[in-house]
């Protein structure tokens, strides 16, 4: 019924966008769009590459460009020689319109399929995705109830106070009680993880730092709005606040804040486990280490006070992490919640020591990350466990002072390395992006090479790095191999049955808005819980829009955090 439901608004939205009587318009607005069409379903830049991928053409020798308003043939032009994308599992052709530039709404028109979905071609195309990939973290937040006034049909009552939480065994604590109030949902689950808090919010941040206040005071509609402080940092704080209340008095931080158990698929305020503080360990509080010392960057200038209490608690944590430097997570006994392991702390203590020399000029900290060679090599999977060590490196690169030439130059010359290996697979690999090996949150493997080649292109603006990055949006929002748009709320066919515990059970038809799903996953963890995939799926194929699939329709921050950062940057460097 959801999903019918869903049908029959979609086909009323389409008759009111294009639909003015005209019988050719109809047809088109009947909701018959070609699914054989994959494309970017939200639109372009006007000066960006622009490509839509065609699926078994029938033949098919060229394409047209339609004006959605008055379907005419704007742009003609052939396709390309067909070609066999075995990672895809499919025959595709090319339809390259890059050289049209004029703002509008438009269709591709093939004659043997019809018409794509309709997109848009105009200056800050991406910008309501942009918000709508931060605004999600609103629709995150725990221990405050979310208002009608600011949530829209998703609000809900307050759930999570966390004021008074218990000590599990396993933090050391015999006794006693931890007030841990506020930050965000992890992902579709109702729990608390200091990695999984920390890895995001640093991604944020660096937006920040490169491309400061791009989303201004009110313009995510958030509680804090009108405070004279953008509405970007006072939703990173909500965060950062509740990672604050994570730290020991000796410095160490508690693993997370969980029930015992995953809650079962209710709303936050029906899932009334108890919750304890479990666990504490060195990638914990080394991540948090460099997160805090971030902050003190982030917040010196609105909040000078806070500031530098993120940056004594960095410290305090890195004096820990010095004496307890292998104390390694794994989940006690009766506990069942992600546990975001480690056994390898080398890329944590990368990113601490990177981010507390750049802000104190410290020395220790730079002789600690140069001691041994830098690590460049971009490996897909559990990024939470690698990708930290390109946060450290993108941070030294951004803040030069105080930092050997030697250093700097050895860093440029890695990160540009692997972004033009990155670069190479785009040109080379099916849908135009840099993966041939689809893990667990593969969208997020995605965006964080997009990322990397983001930050090349700040060093060395190649435009092909630029077309890069713009390719990987494409990529997450349509133009891949199951023709969705990964991101809930955007685009024309977009996930609807997201591994999310507030949109399954809040009987409304469309999930929470902005997230971004985890994407095809090839080791499809997920099928003894009764996940169907498409009969030999491809690794690009291999993503359904079913509620238990937490494999693949997952929703996570550390998903979302490079999403963001890849629409600003593009929001920013597109325009």
């Amino acid at each position: 019924m959801k999903n019918e439901l869903y049908n029959f608004k979609f086909s009323i939205l389409i008759i009111l966008i294009l639909s003015t009587g005209c019988a050719e318009k109809m047809s088109v607005a009947d909701g018959n769009y070609s699914e054989q069409i994959r494309l970017n379903q939200i639109g372009y830049y006007p000066g960006a590459s622009k490509k839509a991928v065609i699926v078994n053409g029938n033949g098919a020798m060229d394409f047209q460009l339609v004006d959605a308003k008055t379907m005419k043939t704007v742009f003609h032009d052939k396709l390309s020689e067909e070609m066999s994308w075995e990672l895809a599992g499919e025959k595709v052709q090319i339809a390259d319109f890059s050289t049209v530039t004029d703002d509008g709404e438009y269709l591709i028109y093939i004659k043997s399929l019809g018409y794509s979905y309709p997109f848009k071609i105009e200056p800050h195309v991406l910008k309501d995705v942009f918000l709508g990939s931060v605004k999600a973290m609103y629709y995150q937040r725990m221990g405050m109830a979310l208002e009608e006034k600011y949530a829209g049909k998703w609000h809900r009552p307050m759930a999570h106070p966390d004021d008074s939480v218990a000590f599990h065994s396993s933090s050391g604590k015999k006794v006693g009680f931890l007030n841990s109030p506020g930050g965000w949902y992890d992902a579709g689950d109702y729990n608390k993880y200091v990695v999984n808090g920390s890895f995001p919010l640093g991604q944020f941040y660096l937006f920040q730092e490169q491309y400061p206040n791009i989303i201004a005071d009110g313009e995510l509609h958030i509680p804090e709005s009108g405070n004279g402080v953008s509405d970007y940092l006072d939703e990173l704080k909500y965060e950062m606040d509740w990672l604050l209340t994570m730290q020991d008095e000796d410095g160490g931080l508690f693993h997370k804040l969980t029930a015992l158990n995953f809650e079962a698929m209710v709303m936050p305020h029906e899932a009334n486990s108890q919750r304890f503080i479990v666990g504490k360990g060195t990638a914990a509080t080394l991540d948090f280490a460099a997160c805090a010392a971030q902050a003190f960057r982030i917040f010196e200038n609105t909040d000078a006070i806070y500031a530098q209490n993120c940056l004594l608690a960095s410290k305090k944590a890195y004096a820990w992490a010095l004496k307890n430097p292998n104390v390694e997570f794994l989940n006690p006994e009766g506990v069942s919640t992600g546990q975001y392991g480690d056994k390898n702390f080398d890329d944590e203590w990368f990113w601490a020591n990177a981010e507390l020399f750049i802000s104190t000029q410290n020395e220790k900290y730079l002789n600690a990350l140069t001691k041994d060679p830098f690590n460049f090599e971009f490996v897909p999977g559990d990024n939470w466990t690698k990708f930290m060590r390109f946060m450290g490196m993108f941070t030294l690169l951004e803040n030069r002072t105080g930092m050997p030439q030697e250093v700097y130059e050895s860093l440029k010359t890695g990160i540009l390395r692997t972004a033009d290996e990155l670069l190479k697979r785009t040109q080379e690999l099916d849908y135009f992006q840099p993966l041939d090996d689809f893990q667990w949150g593969s969208n997020s493997d995605v965006l964080n090479a997009a990322l990397l080649m983001s930050q090349a292109y700040r060093l060395d603006p190649k435009p092909d790095y630029l077309i890069a990055v713009q390719h990987a949006a494409d990529y997450v929002l349509g133009n891949n191999a199951t023709g969705y748009s990964f991101i809930t709320g955007f685009g024309h066919k977009t996930p609807m049955f997201i591994h999310h515990r507030q949109s399954e059970a809040d009987g409304i038809v469309e999930p929470v808005p902005g997230l971004i799903s985890g994407g095809p996953n090839f080791g499809k963890q997920d099928t003894s819980d009764g996940v169907v995939y498409p009969e030999n799926a491809s690794p690009m194929q291999s993503w359904v829009d079913q509620e238990p699939s937490y494999a693949s329709n997952e929703i996570c921050l550390n998903w979302n955090a490079p999403l963001t950062y890849v629409l600003g940057f593009l929001e920013q460097e597109s325009n």
